[in-house]
């Protein structure tokens, strides 16, 4: 039955956003559990699941490669266009993640038929269609269910050329480890879903996760990063992590460096901490050295993204490039967060 006056899209989810994903621990249990997924031989794999990277590779001929990914989540803002907007933005950053360029995808979608008016889905889909077409990405069709939380997101190919790919187990000894958006995406839209979000803050929230990281991508390929992640639903440590496990590397971050959306301290300090920020926050702390950092700044630094920025590495001295070429291209929050070093595989030092 549909809910009389307006609809909170976000009183309907478990968890907003990214922040709904199951946490590493729990893939890492899961993927402990499954029999005989071992990875794949074939050697036109340029990249599978081995180091947790944002998508698939695959190489068809020398000059060409298709990206493969998906992605979806819950509603993670209340008004149903920009939900939809946001959900394609995220989908498709796993292609920008790799070097690649979107071209084809098909929409996922998980609807109470009895709860919500079908109108909002439509609304939702159109807000997808608007993002893909910004990006010259086609969305041919899809897949839906009724379900009883709505979710939606899209399954994208894209193209690259073998040797311009982009993945998490690139970077170097030494590399400056540049953050392309700033962070507290997921305080804000707990804050949002629990009704205590300011509109000014929950707009400027809407500009970033609906900004393309096609930009990102041309500026990491044009100062030739060694290596390319997406920063969501793991948090800017759990991506680090991965990256730092992928590369055989360890990092150092200056936390004072992290570009993070102002007012979200005052938010975490309230106590709008998403269950996926904590349950992050538990998975990287073995392998995080945070010294006397205050929990709240550890939170934030774990804090699930939605449709976050590109976190790269590039040669120290590319550093100052990387960030003028994103400042040149439109992404004024880039910013050096620290760099990497030899030390165990996914060892992080927080200065």
């Amino acid at each position: 039955m549909t809910p009389p006056g307006p609809v909170r899209l976000t009183s309907f989810s478990h968890g907003a956003g990214c922040a709904c994903k199951l946490s590493p621990g729990d893939l890492r249990t899961v993927l402990g559990l499954v029999r005989g997924l071992d990875p794949p031989s074939d050697p036109d794999l340029i990249v599978g699941f081995e180091t947790a990277d944002d998508a698939a590779v695959y190489r068809l001929r020398d000059d060409l490669a298709l990206v493969v990914t998906t992605d979806f989540f819950t509603p993670i803002v209340d008004d149903a266009f920009d939900w939809g907007r946001i959900a394609a933005t995220n989908a498709l950053s796993d292609v920008y993640a790799m070097g690649g360029t979107p071209l084809l995808a098909l929409n996922l979608v998980a609807w109470p038929r009895e709860g919500l008016p079908f109108e909002l889905l439509a609304r939702v889909l159109e807000g997808g269609a608007d993002v893909a077409r910004a990006a010259g990405c086609l969305v041919a069709g899809g897949h839906s269910i009724d379900d009883a939380e709505p979710k939606y997101g899209l399954a994208v190919v894209g193209t690259v050329h073998p040797g311009r790919v982009l993945t998490n187990a690139g970077a170097r000894p030494g590399d400056a480890l540049v953050l392309t958006k700033p962070i507290g995406l997921g305080a804000i839209a707990t804050a949002l879903k629990r009704g205590e979000a300011d509109g000014a803050l929950v707009a400027a929230a809407v500009e970033l996760m609906t900004t393309l990281n096609a930009s990102a991508r041309d500026a990491a390929l044009e100062v030739g990063a060694h290596a390319a992640t997406d920063v969501t639903g793991f948090g800017l440590l759990g991506h680090l992590r991965e990256m730092c496990v992928g590369s055989q590397v360890g990092a150092v971050v200056d936390a004072a460096a992290v570009p993070v959306i102002g007012g979200v301290r005052d938010l975490v300090a309230a106590g709008m901490v998403a269950g996926g920020t904590r349950r992050n926050h538990t998975f990287v702390a073995p392998d995080v050295d945070f010294g006397s950092l205050p929990e709240a700044e550890q939170l934030l630094l774990a804090d699930a993204q939605t449709s976050g920025g590109l976190l790269l590495a590039v040669a120290p001295e590319r550093a100052g490039d990387a960030v003028n070429e994103l400042n040149r291209r439109g992404t004024p929050s880039a910013a050096v967060i620290g760099h990497a070093i030899e030390a165990r595989p996914g060892r992080i030092v927080v200065r």
